[in-house]
């Protein structure tokens, strides 16, 4: 994590604790960061340390954050170099908890969280998997690179001019899908798409730099688990509508980036089918599948909720991609529709995007060419604007 920070030009000082430096010794730290490294509050005192990294920072992250960390951090206490910078700092500050499952779920450590978010600081949720020893569960630390990630995210945001609220989503509950669903016509082939599922997850990390607590639905995909995220996996059209419709029962805001099958094969084979002597193709029949948008705008599960679908366009040769999507918003009775031309096989699985934000109240908002976390972020200023306060 350390080399992600400084490899991207930031100036990163490492505050380690008397336990991190059983694991890794200062001359390290002090080789990665290329800066000396201060352990304790009595080295530098002429400097003051314990308050000027604090008042100097841009960002804070701490990672791991272990239990006792958490709870000094919550507690206010100052007993080393660490929490000092953490009651100086006026910045943004993350955590990236790790610990076994047990602790975290303690209702000593979650009440400690809830402190901590309220104060505005971001606690990412650790990530689930293998911990020490044999023990799997929820605990466990996020992947370094997301929580560059995360911490770049937030940096930027809070550096952006105009933006009042950097977490404007904290206390609210999102749920995102990416990915593409696969219909399987055999035990090894399958009806599917393109979709790569890098804008869901770059919607999942914008939303996570904005204090959200985020649920992602990821269909198919081969992407890093974002930091701070709930992922659930499904692959079908039919396991992805009921992941959402779970999830969305307890949501603020639901944004459907998945590209779902619009139809699947009537019935699938048990065994892979054969081809024939005589070259012939078995015939295909295909059903429609739900259409979980609409659904999820027909029904909305919570009072207030923002629904947001996504249409992916080429237009025809009496319409246009913007009357086509004009028309598929009002169909689908959703607030947003975030348009993408994607003639000639553009958008997908490129870092970049282009689209259009269209709202049923009439609002059209161009969002030009860039990467895809800078559209994320177009997108959640939209919702946030739309959600009850």
């Amino acid at each position: 994590m350390l080399r992600g920070l400084t490899e991207t030009g930031h100036d990163v000082t490492v505050v380690p604790t008397a336990a991190a430096l059983e694991f890794v010794g200062t001359a390290t730290w002090a080789a990665l960061s290329g800066k000396p490294v201060a352990s304790d509050v009595w080295t530098d005192v002429h400097r003051v340390p314990h308050v000027r990294i604090g008042q100097e920072a841009d960002l804070v992250v701490v990672a791991p954050a272990t239990a006792d960390l958490v709870a000094r951090a919550a507690h206010g206490l100052a007993h080393d170099l660490l929490t000092n910078t953490l009651l100086t700092a006026r910045c943004p500050v993350v955590l990236a908890p790790a610990m076994h499952t047990e602790m975290w779920e303690h209702p000593a450590t979650q009440a400690n969280v809830a402190t901590l978010r309220a104060r505005g600081v971001l606690v990412l949720d650790p990530a689930e998997g293998r911990l020490t020893g044999a023990d799997t569960g929820k605990g466990r630390l996020p992947d370094p690179a997301e929580i560059v990630e995360a911490a770049r995210q937030v940096l930027a945001r809070s550096q952006q001019a105009g933006v009042q609220d950097p977490a404007d989503l904290a206390g609210r509950h999102v749920v995102v899908s990416a990915g593409g669903t696969r219909e399987y016509l055999d035990p090894v082939r399958f009806l599917g798409n393109r979709s790569s599922g890098l804008q869901g997850y770059a919607l999942a990390r914008a939303a996570v730099a904005r204090g959200a607590r985020v649920t992602l639905v990821a269909a198919n995909t081969a992407l890093a688990d974002p930091a701070g995220v709930t992922v659930r996996r499904v692959e079908t059209t039919a396991q992805l509508r009921e992941a959402v419709l779970a999830a969305a029962a307890g949501a603020d805001a639901v944004v459907m980036a998945a590209a779902p099958a619009d139809f699947r094969p009537a019935s699938a084979s048990n065994t892979k089918i054969k081809k024939s002597e005589d070259g012939s193709a078995p015939a295909l029949e295909l059903v429609q599948n739900p259409d979980i948008l609409r659904e999820l705008a027909a029904e909305r599960l919570r009072a207030g909720q923002v629904v947001v679908g996504f249409a992916a366009e080429t237009g025809d040769a009496q319409h246009d991609v913007l009357d086509l999507a004009r028309a598929k918003l009002a169909r689908k009775g959703c607030d947003l529709l975030v348009l993408n031309d994607v003639s000639g096989g553009a958008v997908f699985g490129s870092p970049d995007n282009e689209a259009v934000i269209l709202a049923a109240d009439g609002d059209t908002t161009s969002v030009p060419r860039g990467s895809k976390s800078v559209l994320a972020h177009r997108i959640w200023d939209q919702v946030a604007s739309r959600l009850p306060r």
